[in-house]
């Protein structure tokens, strides 16, 4: 019992800081991207606290700071209707167990991509920005 429960614990340890980076992940939206970024306002240091750190940070032909965001997510879940019995045997002479039913089960995803290229000028704030998104 008590392996279970230090291996239960390992695992929620291990997972916390992809579900921290996850959460850092969705907040690029659309909405996002439209309350938070403002031309000669928004500077570098808001943008990391917002969305964390780009994919890509280069210059462009004039010199000027380039970050783009690229992020990808893709939602899968399984549907399941109908029902199912099963009987076990306890005796000593029962082997298994017998079972019956219907079940259908359906499985989707989905997948959604953004991009965001925001150019700053040299006071470190933006100066432009673009963004894109697609869903299929």
């Amino acid at each position: 019992m008590r392996f279970v429960g230090a291996a239960a614990a390992a695992i929620i340890t291990v997972a916390m800081p992809a579900s921290a980076q996850q959460q850092t992940s969705n907040k690029l939206t659309q909405g996002m991207i439209s309350m938070s970024l403002r031309v000669g306002e928004t500077t570098q240091y808001e943008i990391l606290e917002k969305f964390g750190g780009p994919n890509v940070s280069t210059l462009d032909g004039q010199g000027r700071e380039v970050w783009v965001y690229d992020r990808q997510a893709t939602v899968s879940y399984d549907k399941s209707s109908g029902f199912s019995i099963g009987i076990l045997g306890v005796g000593s002479n029962v082997g298994g167990g017998l079972g019956f039913g219907s079940r259908k089960s359906k499985s989707e995803h989905s997948s959604r991509s953004m991009t965001l290229i925001i150019k700053f000028g040299p006071d470190k704030k933006v100066v432009d920005f673009t963004s894109r998104s697609s869903s299929f």
